[in-house]
């Protein structure tokens, strides 16, 4: 049903290198055709993968660690195609190497680019406009 409703958004979301038919049918299938949200912030944060701060009251403060609020299969693809978008995508590949080069683990720094790849799919579907590898953005 996905591929006669939304062949669009399914093209535009395959584009992506990293990012493989069964990730885009699923992230289209559980955003609602990326109708539920208006941020990319917001589609984070349900799928779990954002930073949560573990802390009671003043004096008890636990390690940062992604909230793993939304679906535990999604972030298991997000997560493997961040392996490959850290292959093939430049920008995935300077955010890994920065995070590791501050001693950070490696997971930390996979889970950072799945953060990446989900914002920038966000973005390209809203937009309407396919992947470009050498886009900058204008706000910057």
């Amino acid at each position: 049903m996905v591929k006669q409703d939304q062949q669009h958004q399914l093209t535009l979301l395959k584009g992506i290198p990293g990012l493989g038919t069964k990730t885009a049918l699923f992230l289209i299938i559980i955003t609602d055709g990326f109708q539920k949200f208006e941020t990319a912030g917001q589609l984070c944060s349900y799928v779990g993968i954002t930073p949560t701060t573990r802390q009671s009251g003043s004096s008890v403060r636990g390690r940062r660690r992604i909230s793993k609020v939304g679906s535990k299969k999604l972030r298991n693809l997000l997560f493997l195609c961040a392996f490959l978008a850290c292959k093939h995508i430049k920008a995935c590949r300077e955010v890994y190497e920065r995070i590791v080069a501050k001693r950070k683990s490696k997971k930390l720094a996979l889970i950072a680019v799945a953060n990446k790849l989900l914002k920038q799919a966000f973005a390209i579907v809203k937009s309407g406009l396919p992947y470009l590898e050498e886009y900058v953005s204008k706000l910057n």
